[in-house]
């Protein structure tokens, strides 16, 4: 049998696993917020470099923050030997990293007592407490060890020319008692994704270790007399948490290569651009090691030491970009390779076999995140996770094993993600946690359907519907049109938190879920198509999927739609309220109504620029035509508005216009401002209150019985 049939088998055997206990009850129920909130939230799996163990973070959520618990796990990969719980904090570790020896790890937390997330070493041989290696007023995140074990790099946040330990004391101290309080820049940008930025720069340190895992003297900071660090744009890869530098070993363990910017301070008029670097430990200037004008992410160093890895991404007049991988002999000069040209999909998680003579990959593929393998040297790229269910992702390899064997997080629409073994040669694939078994078994959970239309403009376009709980094929439900954000993201089989799929249907509402021009995982020029008509043709699809929806299912009232979503998905919500009135009502969290407005107050703005073909001043086509602020004489439609205060991606002024301008007009409209939340609704009360609101809404306006009462 084929291997990706093999693997399909084995998929559907996995299915029938988390299953089990669900099938042996005789009734199942609606998911209710407090099963969706209250499910074990299971992160991503770090394996043993010998692939005996596995540590993985879970969640144990709660409503009242201070009782939620997020702690680390050992896994035994045999599956036999029971998980047992390594730590037992309120504050979650993050950044986990073995030691070469398979008998340490360390992470990054903020211990009682601690003013700042450190660095905290456990030896999993001797047993006993995690220990304390750093003592850092700027915090200590990101370890890394050295193939020997005797060094551990990571990253802290430094003052403004600090460069040592007394400096940072010292200036630490005296912002804490200045009297004044102000933000004062200089350049660009000034927020990132829910903070202000400040002053201080991510650096990169180094700290020797003695035998026993105990430091070794204070922490080096190896960007200390940098002029290329000290420079205005330097930077780590922008991430919503703040910066990473991706660090790697080489493989004699004399040096660091790291993904770095040198021209963030451009970022309000060119493309930030991330290149790698190669640090020697012994000191010296970061050496860039990939000139040129495209991106490179995630670098990684072959089993054997004789090549590195990398996610590349060209640069090109695009906002969107597949991001590739990559591959180049490691010595003095880089010549990178293709590896995974031949799938015209950007790739998310990869891991090298332990032979160095392949590559296992992960990326979004038509509503399924699935699983790929190709040659080391590039070629043939073969489907291995062959399913039409669920997604896999943040896959790993131990670099030692025995065999071969992958592992890494599986989830669906139905089930929340859990730990599994994947043996590509044996074509298995074997549940290893099942943290929600009982949880998920108790509700009835409909699996996603996936269907394709053709649009006005001739794309194929993808589609998801879910059914409600308890589905009745001889009812009419009406339809709920769930709109996507990104753009250049998608809609696809796997749990989602924040916009849960099955809790939305459950009242009795069938979703449809339609992954519109922009979206990914169709392959690139499907991706790239909407710069330069970012509204109106996604917007024309989502109708023309309603549509095609109600033609293919007749269990769907046509009569009874509403539609809406999130950041991008709310930015199209408002964009539908002045082109149709088909919808009964609208939802619309975290959306812009003024493409102007948007682009003079979010972090991030000359993306936005370049995908409305200029700057707002000059007034290309797409500010004047698709900016739905402009169509506001033509609204008509109830709309809920929610949004986060602390959202500095789409920054509540947006809101704020939107409800004024729906006021004045006399549109039925209902705003919910979260004042501690960013673009994302993340406390568990808070959440809680987003979907009675939503519920509450569609309830009134979808009502069997009348029709909205809209403005004149």
């Amino acid at each position: 049998m084929p291997q990706s049939r093999l693997l399909c088998a084995a998929v559907t055997t996995l299915l029938l696993v988390f299953a089990t206990a669900a099938a042996a009850q005789d009734s199942k129920r609606a998911i209710t917020h407090e099963d969706l909130w209250l499910m074990k939230r299971v992160g991503a799996p770090q394996p043993s470099p010998d692939g005996r163990w596995l540590v993985v973070p879970v969640t144990d959520p709660a409503y009242d923050q201070s009782k939620v618990m997020s702690d680390l796990w050992l896994i035994a990969t045999d599956g036999r030997t029971p998980a047992r719980r390594l730590t037992s904090t309120r504050r979650g570790e993050a950044g986990v990293v073995w030691s070469d020896d398979s008998k340490r790890i360390a992470f990054s937390t903020q211990r009682d007592g601690d003013d700042a997330p450190q660095i905290y070493l456990l030896d999993l041989s001797a047993g006993g407490e995690a220990q304390r290696l750093t003592s850092m007023v700027t915090g200590a995140t990101d370890p890394v060890f050295a193939p020997d074990g005797r060094r551990l790099a990571f990253q802290s946040l430094v003052y403004p020319g600090a460069t040592s330990r007394e400096d940072n004391e010292r200036l630490h101290k005296e912002r804490a008692e200045r009297k004044w309080n102000a933000r004062i820049y200089d350049g660009f940008p000034i927020r990132n994704w829910d903070k202000w930025r400040d002053d201080r720069r991510a650096r990169l340190f180094i700290l020797a270790l003695n035998a026993d895992g105990t430091p070794q003297g204070l922490a080096i900071n190896l960007f200390a007399t940098s002029s290329l660090a000290a420079a205005p744009g330097f930077a780590g890869r922008n991430t919503n948490d703040g910066e990473a530098f991706d660090v790697v070993f080489t493989p004699d363990g004399q040096s660091l290569v790291f993904v770095a910017t040198n021209n963030q301070d451009a970022a309000a008029y060119e493309f930030v651009r991330t290149a790698l670097y190669r640090q020697d430990l012994a000191g010296g200037e970061p050496r860039l090691l990939t000139p040129g004008e495209d991106s490179f992410e995630t670098p990684r160093f072959s089993p054997d030491g004789r090549t590195l890895f990398a996610r590349r991404e060209p640069r090109t007049d695009k906002v969107y970009n597949s991001m590739r991988l990559v591959a180049s002999p490691w010595g003095t000069a880089l010549a990178f390779r293709p590896v995974s040209a031949a799938l015209d999909r950007s790739v998310d998680s990869y891991a090298i076999a332990p032979d160095s003579r392949r590559v296992f990959f992960t990326a979004d593929d038509a509503g399924n995140q699935k699983l790929y393998a190709v040659a080391a040297s590039g070629g043939a790229v073969r489907e291995l996770f062959a399913v039409g269910n669920g997604s896999l992702h943040d896959i790993a390899i131990p670099e030692r094993a025995q065999r071969l064997a992958l592992y890494g997080n599986w989830e669906s629409a139905a089930v929340p993600a859990e730990v599994v073994a994947i043996n590509p040669a044996a074509g298995s694939v074997v549940p290893l946690t099942q943290f929600n078994r009982e949880r998920v078994a108790a509700l009835d959970l409909p699996p996603v359907e996936h269907f394709w239309f053709e649009s006005a403009q001739g794309r194929r376009v993808h589609s998801l519907v879910v059914r409600p709980a308890g589905f009745d094929p001889s009812k009419k439900n009406p339809l709920l049109v769930l709109i996507h954000g990104g753009p250049h993201s998608s809609w696809s089989d796997q749990w989602v938190l924040r916009w849960n799929y099955h809790l939305l249907a459950a009242p009795g509402y069938v979703l449809l879920l339609t992954n519109y021009t922009g979206s990914v995982g169709f392959g690139e020029q499907f991706a790239q198509s909407i710069q330069g008509d970012p509204l109106k043709t996604p917007g024309d699809e989502i109708n023309q999927a309603a549509d095609e929806a109600i033609k293919r299912f007749a269990f769907i009232d046509s009569s009874r739609q509403c539609a809406g979503g999130a950041s991008y998905g709310g930015h199209l919500s408002n964009w539908l309220q002045g082109t149709t009135t088909r919808y009964r009502c609208l939802l619309s969290h975290a959306g812009l109504v003024n493409l102007e407005a948007q682009w003079g107050t979010s972090d991030v703005t000359y993306p936005r620029e370049v995908n409305n073909g200029g700057p707002p001043w000059e007034q290309g086509a797409v500010w004047r035509e698709q900016n739905p602020i402009r169509l506001a004489a033509k609204w008509r439609t109830p709309v809920l508005l929610t949004v986060g205060e602390q959202d500095f991606r789409v920054p509540l002024n947006n809101t704020l216009e939107y409800w004024s301008a729906l006021q004045r007009m006399q549109v039925p409209s209902r705003l919910v401002v979260f004042p501690d939340e960013n673009h994302w609704i993340l406390s568990g009360e808070n959440s809680r209150l987003f979907y009675n609101e939503i519920d509450t809404w569609l309830a009134k306006w979808l009502a069997p019985q009348a029709l909205p009462s809209r403005a004149n």
